[in-house]
């Protein structure tokens, strides 16, 4: 398929390319390749993208990266010169890419000034946040559901625009599983169980009740909820505490969008096509940590319908983050 629209696509500044370094325990010299990657935006980047068949990039700050930042005030400074220089990229190929904004998300209201910076004055279409944020030191997680956090996701809904939260490994005073098994850890698994439980405290916090509007995507075929949820809302109805207006059921299907990124099988899709249905999908390759040709082989040749392939290929993309 022609024309695809890829909505998970990472870049890295040179002043940040020394904090994706601790996602994953890769080789050096593969990671120093991917450190090079990601600061492709030019034509390596887009001469790959052709050969896909993939018309637009998303692109996004890779994880990471301004969330692993525990100095509130450094954090947001980076998060504006990240978007700075992220924009200057959409400028040169106006066609070829669009950007969502990095976000200081230690501070709930440096985190709201900016999005609203990036939306109305550089022209982003939403943010990308790499889940929870340090703040103070490392070992100090703040989650996104938290009370301090309201005014910002009012901030999003007003802005009219989609927050896509994607993985990083937990708190390494939480990492007691993996402990002798860390090839667990990253997208090997790690990054689906953090950001799946992030998702779930979003909803069980009635944030979708308050904010019915409110559109967030996640990657990787939805990080195991399409397959969960069922059971989750299940048992949730035996616990009358958790007396939500919107249950986690309809929010995966209203609130949320869920995208291929570096999750290329066809089982997952449909069954993800059965949950949340074709309206709800995005293509996604997850670059430079999965390869863009092998996205578009996988999707292009998937046994769907053509018009679900075009919904999910590019349709899609274009009404949720309004390209």
């Amino acid at each position: 398929m022609l024309g695809k629209i890829a909505v998970e696509e990472h870049f890295v500044t040179s002043a940040l390319a020394d904090t994706i370094f601790g996602s994953i325990g890769w080789d050096v010299a593969e990671w120093r390749e991917m450190a090079r990657q990601l600061q492709d935006t030019g034509p390596g980047r887009l001469a790959e993208m052709d050969a896909a068949g993939i018309k637009m990039s998303v692109l996004s700050l890779a994880a990471p990266c301004i969330q692993d930042e525990f100095d509130a005030a450094r954090a947001t400074a980076r998060a504006r010169a990240a978007n700075d220089a992220l924009a200057a990229v959409v400028e040169q190929h106006p066609d070829r890419y669009a950007g969502l904004a990095a976000l200081p998300m230690q501070d709930p209201t440096a985190a709201a000034d900016e999005l609203g910076r990036c939306v109305t004055q550089l022209g982003f279409k939403g943010a990308l946040v790499n889940g929870y944020s340090s703040v103070g030191n490392l070992e100090t997680a703040a989650y996104y559901d938290e009370p301090q956090y309201l005014p910002f996701w009012e901030r999003v809904a007003q802005l009219d625009v989609p927050f896509y939260l994607h993985p990083r490994n937990p708190l390494p005073t939480q990492r007691r599983i993996y402990d002798g098994r860390e090839v667990l850890l990253g997208p090997t698994w790690a990054f689906t169980m953090e950001t799946a439980s992030h998702c779930l405290r979003l909803i069980v916090s009635g944030l979708f009740d308050r904010l019915p509007s409110l559109q967030i995507v996640i990657g990787h075929m939805g990080e195991l909820l399409p397959f969960a949820v069922q059971r989750t809302e299940q048992r949730l109805s035996h616990i009358p505490a958790y007396d939500l207006e919107r249950l986690p059921q309809q929010c995966l299907r209203e609130n949320f969008w869920l995208t291929t990124s570096g999750n290329f099988h066809t089982p997952s899709l449909i069954g993800a096509l059965l949950q949340v249905g074709a309206d709800r999908l995005l293509f996604a390759a997850d670059h430079p940590f999965e390869r863009a040709g092998e996205a578009a082989m996988w999707f292009d040749a998937t046994p769907i319908s053509e018009a679900d392939r075009r919904k999910i290929g590019c349709d899609n993309a274009t009404r949720a983050f309004k390209l």
